[in-house]
């Protein structure tokens, strides 16, 4: 009777079977992040994370989701699946990390119409490696096939992550004041923001292909564009040991403009001094071809800085150097000065 059920449920395009031989063929790259708190394997209903009371004494949970948007058709057409995974949980973990959490354990949700075991596995594999290059558990997730929904080869993603904190050493941007610097830490590229935009210019527009080689980038517009979305969690929590960040701003969709606001307090705005550092070449390339004004450019894109720290300014250069050392590329990009009437939050001086 079983197998009559599992049958026509394979006819109408789930194959339970594929799914557990997916769900077996991944443990082994699941369980190599795994780390102490880990108290289960993948495959049942939930997973189990035990935090150490030796570690914390007033300890919150801060948690996030995101996924990484239409990135995910340059993964298609390039058919390379094995990074996209790290966007997924740089998103996310890079999310917490602004507010001075320590990732635990992450969760993946993929959906796909018709379940194809390399491509899958080249995903897990790429979340699994975001996952080691943060410190943080793949613990479980959900692999959803849903034929009907997605035309052949799409897949959609979207991740979780839990951390925890100290109460009293959340950064909210609170201890933010007239006279912090900020600190601006390279980005890897486009990250995983504005590929709408960038599909647009680059295919709609130009008619280029992911295999065209781009003098200007020194390779294929494929290769840059999938470049994974940098993770910053080792670096800031390293600097979170010796020093006090202010503020913290994970740079994503909406830029300069529209990040940095959601960290000042009242009476405080921020001076961009956008010389300060030069952006890689694709910025320069997408704003050519596309005919993108400046403005704009520093609205939709991280323009080479996929994270920002404002300090204390007795602390801006032990702070940089410290960075530095743990293989960031930093610049001092600007300062929080004082709002005046009718000025805007953002000042970007070019």
């Amino acid at each position: 009777m079983s197998d009559t059920k599992q049958s026509k449920y394979s006819e109408a395009g789930v194959d339970i079977d594929k799914g557990n031989a997916f769900v077996s063929g991944i443990k082994d790259i699941v369980k190599d992040t795994h780390q102490s708190g880990v108290l289960n394997d993948i495959g049942g209903f939930s997973s189990i994370f035990a935090i150490d009371p030796n570690k914390y004494d007033k300890p919150v949970l801060v948690t996030s989701t995101d996924g990484v948007g239409t990135k995910l058709d340059i993964a298609k057409r390039c058919n390379k699946h094995d990074t996209i995974g790290i966007d997924l949980v740089a998103m996310c973990v890079n999310d917490i990390i602004v507010g001075g959490a320590t990732p635990l354990c992450f969760l993946d949700y993929f959906s796909v119409g018709k379940l194809e075991l390399d491509v899958a596995t080249e995903v897990v594999r790429g979340i699994a490696e975001g996952c080691k290059q943060s410190l943080c558990s793949l613990v479980g997730g959900e692999t959803a096939e849903m034929p009907g929904l997605y035309k052949p080869g799409d897949y959609d993603l979207a991740g979780f992550v839990v951390g925890i904190g100290e109460r009293d050493k959340i950064i909210d941007g609170s201890e933010i004041k007239v006279g912090n610097k900020i600190i601006g830490l390279a980005s890897s590229g486009l990250h995983s923001n504005g590929f709408s935009l960038v599909r647009k210019i680059c295919f709609q527009d130009n008619g280029f292909d992911v295999t065209d080689y781009i003098e200007e980038l020194g390779k294929t517009l494929g290769e840059e564009l999938l470049t994974p979305t940098k993770i910053y969690v080792q670096s800031v929590l390293a600097i979170l040991k010796n020093f006090s960040l202010n503020g913290i701003i994970h740079n994503t969709g909406g830029g300069f403009i529209d990040n940095i606001p959601r960290v000042l307090p009242n009476g405080c705005k921020a001076d961009i001094n956008c010389n300060s550092w030069q952006p890689p070449a694709i910025f320069d390339f997408l704003a050519e071809k596309g005919d993108v004004p400046r403005e704009e450019m520093y609205r939709t894109f991280n323009m080479g800085i996929g994270l920002m720290a404002i300090v204390n300014d007795k602390d801006v250069e032990d702070i940089a150097h410290r960075f530095k050392a743990h293989g960031e590329k930093v610049s001092v990009i600007g300062e929080i000065t004082a709002l005046k009437d009718g000025e805007e939050l953002v000042n970007l001086a070019f």
